[in-house]
């Protein structure tokens, strides 16, 4: 188990006008990531968002995956979603981690965008084999509100794929980061 933690950020997040909006939590975003974050082993990996009907999906599902009937029907499944934790926003996440590690992890944003503040994934790499506490942030829509992004210490560079072409969906993302992080 690393240092890194990753959340998935519901809200709040822009769109594609950059207006601040709350998105939907997806099934596909909470499966894909989660399995991926257990392979390298992410320690925890929060889901973000403060609507009570979307919480209730991803209560619904991991009691499905994790004591339900999907428990014993897939176990790998279920062992993927033991790290997946719901939270209603950022700051309950930073609380959390912060109140476990004894001191603020190092927040670090992710984007399509070059930002000011950038710290190459060498860096943060060397800093989670450090055992420094990172916490990984990933919007969803079309990516981290301003708001949020202020909140962070550092941006990761943005992905790219040799096209100008640049808007994959996060659960592709998250994988390709965490294994630039964390993959041998």
């Amino acid at each position: 188990m690393t240092t890194l933690n990753i959340a998935l950020i519901h809200h709040p997040v822009v769109n594609k006008k950059s207006e601040v909006i709350g998105s939907a939590v997806t099934n596909l975003d909470i499966h894909d990531i989660a399995r991926a974050a257990k392979t390298y082993g992410v320690s925890r990996y929060f889901i973000t968002t403060p609507y009570e009907d979307q919480q209730q999906l991803v209560r619904e599902l991991l009691a499905h995956w994790q004591t339900g009937h999907g428990a014993t029907y897939n176990p790998a499944r279920k062992e993927a979603l033991s790290i997946v934790q719901l939270a209603d926003s950022f700051d309950e996440v930073l609380t959390i981690l912060t109140k476990q590690y004894g001191t603020r992890p190092l927040v670090v944003g992710t984007s399509a965008l070059i930002r000011d503040n950038t710290l190459s994934y060498q860096k943060l790499a060397e800093k989670i084999k450090q055992r420094y506490p990172v916490l990984l942030l990933f919007g969803t829509a079309h990516g981290l509100a301003p708001e949020i992004v202020q909140l962070t210490d550092a941006t990761l560079p943005p992905i790219k794929g040799g096209t100008e072409y640049n808007h994959l969906s996060v659960r592709s993302a998250a994988s390709i980061i965490i294994d630039r992080l964390l993959g041998s």
